[in-house]
Order: C-alpha cells, then sequence, then structure tokens
C-alpha cells in the first residue's frame, strides 16, 4: 500500500489543519490507517487510527477532544482533522497503514508498524506565532 500526506504547514497557536493521507495500490478495506507523528531527535508516537472498513477509531490522549480521524472510502483517503493546536503538536506527521492489527495496536506497536507497516514521507506542522 503506498501513502501520499498532504496538508501541512504552518499555523498558530489555537488554529486548525487538516492533513489528508491517499491511499494506491491495494484494497484500503482490510487496512487501518493512521497517523503517526515525531519529533526532531525522538522515536516517532501514535497520534489515531482508524479501521477502515467500519469506521472504528483510537486516539491517544494527547489528541483526544482536539483531533478527529475521518475515512472516505470511496476516494481511499483518510483525514486527520488537527484543532486548538499547540506548541508541542509541531512534529513531522506520518500516515501509516497496517492490515492485519486491531485499531489500538496499530497506534501503540510503533515497532511493529515500523518493520511491517507501509508509510507515507511526512508532512511537517509547525504551530508557531
Amino acid at each position: 500500500l503506498q501513502l501520499v500526506e498532504s496538508g501541512g504547514g504552518l499555523v498558530q497557536p489555537g488554529g486548525s489543519l487538516r492533513l489528508s493521507c491517499a491511499a494506491s495500490g491495494s484494497s484500503v478495506d482490510q487496512y487501518v490507517i493512521g497517523w503517526f507523528r515525531q519529533y526532531p531527535g525522538e522515536e516517532h508516537e501514535g497520534v489515531s487510527c482508524i479501521r477502515m472498513r467500519d469506521g472504528i477509531t483510537y486516539y491517544e490522549d494527547s489528541a483526544k477532544g482536539r483531533f478527529t480521524i475521518s475515512r472516505d472510502n470511496a476516494k481511499n483517503t483518510v483525514y486527520l482533522e488537527m484543532n486548538s493546536l499547540k506548541a508541542e503538536d509541531t512534529a513531522v506527521y506520518y500516515c501509516i497503514a497496517h492490515p492485519g492489527l486491531t485499531v489500538q495496536a496499530t497506534c501503540v506497536m510503533i515497532s511493529t508498524i515500523r518493520d511491517y507497516g507501509s508509510w507515507g514521507q511526512g508532512t511537517q506542522v509547525t504551530v508557531s506565532s
């Protein structure tokens, strides 16, 4: 599965951004697709994931109440709507996918996704005034 992110950029604190992840190369219905982020010099961390066949979602605590993940199966695309952005949300955001894990496991089993999942190229999100 090939993944291409878009939608990153510079936004002021309190602002909003919507990231998009377009998938190709396989049917997405069997996949969980989600978002990881990475701060400079640190490991990746999960943000939110969604199961494509039924829309079941998972959010890490840092994303709950501020971020919303959604999907459009007809477009093979997953979105991450990010509101009330903070400086600590500044990171490179990666779209990831895996066909065989639960939605929560896909978001927390970082090493498994790193070794066996599909990854996009990443998009920079910078929250700064």
